[in-house]
């Protein structure tokens, strides 16, 4: 397929009453053929001489069978808008984008001589005719939309490179991506981004990646690190939960740290690793960096070591420190903060080779506890619930150019995957009745059993 058929519709300027044409065309085209076929009988005694043709259709029965087509097509109507509403989406996407070009001036016209009744004779009126319109293609794939921009250097160069907010907010959509391609600036966006929504059982942890939703992954192997913050309500336990089971899934090791001894701390009874005192938690935050300083010198004496691999290529677990509450602990814990926050700044510079991950959650990413550069070491950001415009600057940066808006939905949020670009996110959807300390305590036992399996298994070898 050409480059050109890839790039979907072209956006024209008849665009601009697009669905008023699509709706006409096909109401009456479905009402035409229903009203045929009511007459077919009719018709095909060729008896249509104007007195028989009127006689007929003024008739009883010519009358009924008018009301029988006009409500078949009114059916017709209603199954394609029930059934075909996407379809309809997307020719009011066009629609609006037609209008956007238009209402914004972003074409050229020229004056052209009107054509008389006598084509060789000139009407002397003149007429504006587009003589450029931008080149705009619309695509819809899987849920996602691909609006390709032509850019040729010309005056209408910076608005057509700088669509992202006209799109999000005029299609309801939330942008994804975008990049340059061929003198085509492609926006990527979602469409209907709750659709993509995904639940709890999808949530997959693989080859250094975590599925969250349909089109969102959290690769730690390339992007380390998660900033998650959001006040009470906002659904950010139920998320930290569901990637605890997510991970406990795979290898990896988990360390779980709940200052305000709350729902992570009820974790303590069902699997390992888990800390609510101040102590308790300092020191597993100084032998969390001690293993990944001693895993980094480890991984240079392995015979399979290679330069530029990381800690999966030689077959080593990853670690993850889950850390609630991040701010509350720092204020808690008074001058003894900035040897934690020196352990964490090691932590985020030096831990994605050597597979040490963390998890930092917090109601608000106070530059205070978060200075020095290590806010801008957490790659994959995650703003859930209701937060101010202090709180989206603190979490994605102040020069953000983006207009939040607020939607009842718990765990619905905003989400940067390391792209630079925020988009609306909504956390897996957890089932009525799940109880996480059950599935968690289930896994932990499952891999409890298979350790103990594994070292019978090397005992006997030895």
């Amino acid at each position: 397929m050409s480059p050109f058929r890839k790039r979907g519709k072209r956006i024209r300027a008849s665009d601009a009453s697009l669905v008023l044409q699509f709706s006409l065309s096909r109401i009456f085209v479905v009402w035409l053929l229903s009203f045929i076929v009511s007459h077919l009988p009719f018709l095909l005694t060729r008896e249509w001489q104007p007195p028989i043709l009127k006689q007929h259709f003024i008739s009883i029965y010519g009358l009924l069978t008018l009301l029988i087509s006009a409500a078949i097509t009114g059916v017709c109507v209603y199954l394609y808008y029930r059934y075909r509403y996407d379809h309809i989406k997307q020719l009011i996407h066009r629609q609006k984008l037609a209008k956007m070009i238009l209402e914004n001036q972003w074409y050229e016209t020229k004056q052209v001589q009107s054509s008389s009744f006598f084509k060789d004779m000139p009407s002397g009126k003149t007429k504006e005719k587009i003589s450029y319109f931008p080149k705009m293609y619309y695509r819809l794939e899987k849920g996602v939309l691909h609006i390709q921009v032509e850019i040729t250097l010309g005056k209408y160069q910076d608005q057509l490179l700088n669509l992202e907010k006209k799109l999000e907010s005029g299609l309801y959509c939330e942008l994804v991506s975008k990049g340059l391609h061929d003198s085509f600036v492609e926006y990527v966006l979602l469409f209907d981004t709750i659709a993509n929504r995904i639940s709890i059982d999808e949530v997959i942890a693989k080859d250094g990646s975590l599925k969250l939703m349909e089109s969102v992954y959290w690769g730690y192997d390339e992007l380390p690190h998660m900033l998650i913050a959001g006040g009470t309500g906002g659904g950010k336990t139920y998320f930290i939960l569901t990637l605890i089971e997510a991970l406990l899934k795979t290898d990896a090791v988990m360390y779980v740290l709940d200052p305000k001894n709350a729902d992570l701390a009820d974790l303590s009874i069902v699997m390992p690793h888990v800390y609510y005192k101040k102590e308790d938690m300092i020191t597993c935050i100084d032998q969390f960096y001690d293993n990944m300083m001693a895993r980094s010198e480890d991984m240079k004496q392995m015979p399979n070591y290679k330069t530029g691999e990381n800690y999966a290529y030689l077959g080593l677990p990853a670690h993850f420190l889950i850390f609630d509450e991040y701010t509350s602990f720092m204020d808690m814990i008074g001058k003894e903060s900035t040897a934690v926050m020196s352990k964490l700044k090691q932590i985020v510079m030096l831990g994605r080779q050597s597979g040490f991950f963390l998890i930092l959650a917090c109601q608000r990413p106070d530059a205070k506890f978060l200075g020095d550069g290590i806010r801008d070491q957490f790659n994959f950001r995650v703003a859930l619930g209701r937060m101010s415009e202090l709180g989206y600057g603190m979490m994605f940066g102040s020069d953000v150019q983006k207009q939040f808006f607020l939607k009842q939905i718990k765990g619905r949020g905003y989400v940067d995957t390391g792209n630079s670009v925020i988009s609306e996110f909504y956390t897996p959807l957890v089932p009525k009745g799940h109880d996480f300390l059950a599935e968690i305590e289930k896994l932990s036992k499952k891999r409890l059993s298979s350790a103990a399996v594994c070292e019978a298994k090397t005992a006997v070898l030895d």
